[in-house]
């Protein structure tokens, strides 16, 4: 199991690598807050409320709460609040640090504390045995602890008395008290630099270094600090103490620091601090220069006065000329100005569409050459094209006019290409930011849209006379609709490229399926945005396409050659032995208990705001292709500065759905009886499984295992008869308004929010499944009612059971979808419909099944022979030509309808 810090309020909240840093709000403290401490002493509670609530909506995941003052009863002040905390939901959430000097204000606190809260603080300062009665009191309660670095002889100050208090403290509390090492957090001592006193120069070193050693020798803790403490010199001087904050976080952070007491709404991003600035603060937190308090002293003057929020923002860039003017708010994406400006290079241009020739492709160039070099992301770029978009726009009227009067010649552009989302499928997000990567380069773009027929794509490539093809797909029939294509453009005599991308396509399934089936001209993949403007630029140059397409064609035989031997070393077993080595679990002592009820029930009591707390943001970046994972992305030093402006975008959009209800989510959930019969899943409509109601085909595994390792089918996971068994299904949706929502971005030339506002509602649908999942294990379902999982958690998939969905690879074929929407009647309750492909309309949609034992996991079926294909053509009643063409993907050898083109 592994050793995290876990605690609670209402929600539970554990403390994974993956949490960078922990906020600890500080602001319900009297000792740090005058307003706190005023509302406190004036039993103004309703107020202090405000105040620890403002903390947690500005992202306090812990708030600390100290009633240490000497007007007011500390213990009763204490009981008083935290009770109060208890009766608002929206604050009790999250769990409590409760803080005092006083060890009667900390009992009082941890008697009326909901969840697992924590200590802060004990320490050796009266001696051992003092501190080994608190801390089995603290134990007694369930409580983790703040352990100060504070012994007999005082506070350590240096980095040797910390280390060595710390090192003293872990071995009381863990070999003699038991405490479990991952609920102890060290306070090695927050002290205040530039005070003017020499000795207190190295204090912000004392502390890292610290940090360093506690981290790297006393296994599972953590460390924590009152950041506040560290600019005390500097009170009244608010951005320069953020400023120091943010520095001093940076390094101690990288040290190993996990957790801090700050102000969570006032801290500064490190790469956005005034420069000078930042560089006097690392020399007085680093004690780089014996002059850094002279220093820093003389450059604060400079910043007083004001929050960061009241500082005028940097405009000297609007003194420039037009040209540079217009190239800076391309490259930083800046839309506030563009009209104006793009009116003013109007007026001083010969004619409109100089003015897109001109600056604005010049500054589009700088761009390119960014992206290029790897100094832009593909979010910043796409900001860059609805600064461009929106400038065309102002020049648009005045270029047809002058088409309308004289006959003038439009914009020339670099190429035509036709991109579309094939039949079948819905997923346009990651064509659309082809699209506009291309169109940033001077590309015009026709873009079909998705479910674009084979028929409409070759018509329109054929009228507007198109450079290149692009198509898109996200589901593995797709890969069939790309193949079909290829065919077809081969038949009519097509002879442009045609360019491959999306989630399931592959290198290797373009030059084995797609590539042999267009010989007069060549299928080539794509593997994301930031490769596309090269290989079309290469292809559409006179100088250039015949020696890139050879290599192209050349490393595809490479590639095919490398496939087919590699499939060939794989060893692959006969039906009837990768059945007599199933998954064998004993089910003797299995009991499940009865779900809630069966049948199918519609869930509308969706919110918004908490749908987006399971929200994983990982994904959302890949979107993005910031590769990377949350939240570590945010400070990736070379991602992530454009990682954060696309998180503060995208915090800000999720505000506005939540607040302005953007989506309409649904959702339907179904469970059934049901038992294993073979490889199959008999579902009943009855509780003593006499009634019979649909079946579930499965695949199972059948390369050749390793002793020991079994061939997996999913149907292994479910009970033989005569042992009671349930299986769940489901299907969420975030509704359909995205794409009208999309469209009207689109419509105001804002790519960004359109890809953006997308993006987000796959991500709500996902967050959906996890937050209805969750659901059914503790409740509808009910097998697990005591989980305890934050959604953060729940990332991992820690829990019992699965969701396996239908198309993925435990179960790759798509048409149980239609079992699986006509038991649950998906479509009337959630106005999800599925595709000839399969694929769900709207697209941010998520179905699948619930299996609830705790030995099922997820797994890839692989490649199947053809022994097993037509078992499971008979299984289903269907033709082996469309079991055949279902499973294409998953083939391991080439069926009889298509072997002629392989012959070929």
């Amino acid at each position: 199991m592994n050793r995290y810090l876990r605690l609670s309020g209402l929600e539970p909240f554990v403390l994974t690598p993956d949490i960078p840093f922990v906020n600890v709000g500080e602001r319900t403290n009297v000792t740090g807050s005058a307003r706190f401490r005023k509302l406190i002493t004036n039993r103004d509670y309703a107020a202090a409320l405000d105040v620890a609530r403002d903390q947690v909506e500005n992202g306090a995941q812990i708030i600390d709460i100290n009633m240490d003052e000497g007007l007011i009863d500390s213990k009763a002040a204490m009981v008083e609040f935290l009770n109060l905390v208890a009766s608002e939901p929206d604050i009790a959430r999250v769990p409590v640090m409760i803080d005092s000097s006083k060890w009667e204000v900390i009992e009082a606190g941890l008697q009326c504390v909901q969840g697992k809260s924590i200590v802060n603080s004990i320490s050796m300062k009266e001696g051992e045995d003092a501190f080994r009665h608190h801390a089995r009191l603290c134990l007694a309660y369930g409580a983790a602890v703040v352990v100060m670095a504070f012994d007999e002889q005082g506070q350590a100050d240096t980095c040797a008395r910390k280390t060595e208090i710390c090192a003293r403290a872990y071995r009381i509390l863990v070999d003699e008290v038991g405490f479990p090492p991952e609920d102890i957090i060290f306070d090695p001592n927050v002290f205040a630099v530039a005070t003017g006193i020499e000795e207190h120069n190295n204090y912000g070193v004392d502390f890292i270094e610290a940090t360093r050693w506690i981290r790297a020798n006393l296994p599972h803790t953590h460390v924590s600090g009152g950041v506040s403490n560290l600019s005390f010199s500097f009170r009244g001087n608010e951005p320069v103490r953020e400023a120091m904050h943010a520095v001093f976080l940076y390094h101690a952070i990288q040290a190993g620091m996990d957790m801090g007491i700050v102000n969570a709404g006032q801290l500064a991003v490190y790469d956005q601090i005034d420069p000078d600035l930042r560089e006097r603060c690392e020399d007085v937190v680093l004690n780089r220069r014996d002059d850094a308090t002279e220093r820093m002293l003389e450059i604060a003057e400079r910043f007083k006065g004001g929050t960061r929020e009241e500082k005028v923002r940097d405009l000297a860039w609007r003194d420039w000329s037009i040209d540079k003017r217009l190239e800076h708010a391309l490259v930083n994406g800046i839309t506030e100005f563009i009209e104006a400006d793009t009116e003013e290079a109007r007026l001083a241009a010969e004619r409109p569409l100089h003015v897109i020739e001109g600056p604005l492709m010049a500054g589009m160039n700088v761009v390119g050459d960014l992206f290029g070099a790897g100094k832009m992301f593909l979010p910043q770029v796409v900001k860059s094209a609805r600064v461009m978009k929106q400038a065309v726009a102002v020049l648009l009227p005045y270029m047809e006019e002058e088409k309308r009067l004289n006959g003038g010649q439009g914009r020339q552009s670099a190429g035509k290409v036709l991109m579309a989302t094939v039949k079948g499928d819905v997923h346009d997000i990651g064509k659309n930011i082809v699209g506009v990567v291309l169109a940033c380069n001077n590309y015009e773009i026709i873009d079909l849209g998705v479910m674009v027929p084979p028929q409409k794509i070759l018509q329109v490539a054929i009228e507007e006379k198109v450079d290149i093809i692009g198509l898109s797909g996200l589901i593995t029939p797709s890969l069939d609709e790309m193949a079909h294509l290829a065919n077809e453009m081969e038949r009519e005599g097509f002879d442009i490229p045609l360019l491959i991308g999306g989630a399931t396509t592959s290198k290797v399934h373009t030059a084995v399926k797609i590539a042999p089936r267009y010989k007069r001209g060549q299928a080539i993949y794509v593997l994301d945005a930031s490769r596309a403007v090269g290989v079309v630029s290469q292809l559409l140059s006179p100088e250039q396409k015949a020696g890139y397409v050879n290599g192209i064609r050349s490393e595809y035989v490479e590639v095919t050659e490398r496939h087919e031997r590699g499939e060939r070393a794989k060893q692959r077993v006969p039906l009837a032995t990768a059945r007599a080595n199933a998954k064998q679990i004993d089910w003797s002592d299995y009991s499940v208990p009865a779900p809630r009820f069966t049948g199918a029930r519609v869930i509308d009591d969706w919110d918004l705001a908490e749908i987006a707390n399971y929200i994983d943001w990982t994904p959302f970046f890949r979107t993005w292709e910031l590769k990377g994972v949350y939240p570590a992305i945010l400070q990736d030093e070379r991602q992530g500065e454009a990682a954060r402006g696309l998180f503060d975008d995208a915090k800000a959009m999720l505000a506005r759905i939540i607040d302005e209800k953007w989506f309409g989510p649904r959702a339907v959930v179904g469970f059934w009886p049901a038992n294993r019969d073979g490889d199959d899943i008999r579902l009943f409509g009855d509780a003593d499984r006499t009634a019979p109601l649909a079946t579930l085909h499965t695949l199972r595994q059948q390369h050749a295992k390793r002793p020991g390792r079994p061939n997996v089918a999913l149907s292994d996971f479910v009970a033989p008869d005569g042992v009671a068994d349930w299986v769940g299904g489901f299907v969420v949706t975030a509704g359909p308004q995205e794409a009208r929502i999309a469209e009207s971005f689109d419509r105001a030339n804002d790519n960004y929010s359109s890809i953006l506002v997308k993006a987000l509602a796959d991500r709500f649908a996902e967050a959906m499944a996890e937050m209805l999942h969750e659901r059914v294990r503790r409740d509808y379902w009910g097998y697990a009612p005591d989980e305890t999982f934050a959604p953060v958690d729940l990332i991992g998939e820690p829990y019992q059971g699965i969701r396996p969905a239908p198309g993925y690879p435990a179960q790759p074929d798509h048409t149980e979808k239609l079992t699986l929407f006509r038991l649950l009647d998906a479509e009337a309750a959630t106005g999800v419909e599925l595709t000839e492909s399969m694929a769900m309309w709207p697209g941010s949609s998520v179905s699948g099944l619930y299996i609830a034992h705790p030995d099922s996991y997820y797994f890839g079926v692989a490649k199947v022979e053809r022994d097993q294909v037509q078992d499971y053509a008979a299984r289903k009643n269907i033709s082996l030509e469309d079991a055949e063409r279902w499973l294409a993907p998953i083939l391991n050898y080439v069926p009889q309808a298509t072997r002629h083109i392989a012959a070929e």
